[in-house]
């Protein structure tokens, strides 16, 4: 992976307007969002409800970046095909939320989306040791999951950290899910991260009326991650 690695910034929709799905979409990608995040929660693995196959088809024709979907569901394997046939093209699984992980990412990619690997605040970096070589993305959660607006875990730096040493060359991102904002993306960047999933530090002041607080939030985020990087 080249030192110059660009930094992607992810909107996550559990901050939108979830009567205008399509209309946030469009205004955060117009000012200047590279991914769209979407949390699929099924009150199970995770202590909330929030979206299934049906809703990320029905926003991916709104969707011309990359719409990221992070699985926060156990059993998971049920619902690969679904959430890849619905027009995710990135796939990422809890190590945490069954036996057979291996399985499961070797099925992401089977069912044509790209391969991710979720992984909670306690669970060491380790337990992704046999894992890196199926994945294209990790995502390390800077929160417990299930909830939007939580602060930032200061000890999940360490593990960015560490994981960019496991990666190596190896072609893969590492996303930050949860906690980043204007005051946490320059560490969590400095540590080694590449794809920042923001909700309110994205969302915030902003409406599908007036979009124009959605672009200056993507551009300070970015700068200010750009800067730490360049400093790394």
């Amino acid at each position: 992976m080249p030192k110059d690695r660009p930094i992607l910034i992810a909107p996550s929709i559990l901050s939108a307007d979830f009567a205008r799905f399509g209309a946030e979409i469009r205004a955060i990608e117009d000012h200047g969002a590279d991914w769209v995040h979407v949390d699929v929660m099924d009150g199970h693995f995770v202590p909330n409800l929030t979206f299934g196959p049906q809703l990320c088809r029905a926003i991916r024709p709104h969707v011309r970046t990359v719409m990221d979907v992070h699985l926060m569901i156990a059993p998971v394997d049920p619902w690969i095909e679904a959430i890849a046939g619905a027009g995710a093209d990135y796939i990422s699984a809890h190590v945490e939320a069954g036996p057979h992980i291996h399985r499961s990412l070797q099925a992401i990619r089977a069912a044509g989306a790209r391969p991710g690997v979720a992984i909670n605040p306690g669970t060491p970096v380790e337990a992704l040791d046999n894992l890196l070589d199926l994945v294209d993305l990790v995502n390390v959660l800077g929160v417990n999951p299930g909830f939007g607006g939580q602060k930032f875990i200061p000890s999940q730096l360490a593990k960015i950290a560490r994981l960019r040493a496991m990666i190596g060359d190896r072609p893969i991102l590492i996303e930050i899910d949860g906690g980043v904002s204007a005051e946490t993306i320059g560490a969590i960047a400095t540590a080694g991260a590449d794809v920042f999933v923001a909700g309110a530090g994205v969302f915030s002041g902003g409406s599908v009326e007036d979009p124009a607080p959605y672009g200056r939030n993507i551009a300070n985020l970015r700068s200010i991650a750009q800067d730490a990087a360049r400093k790394r």
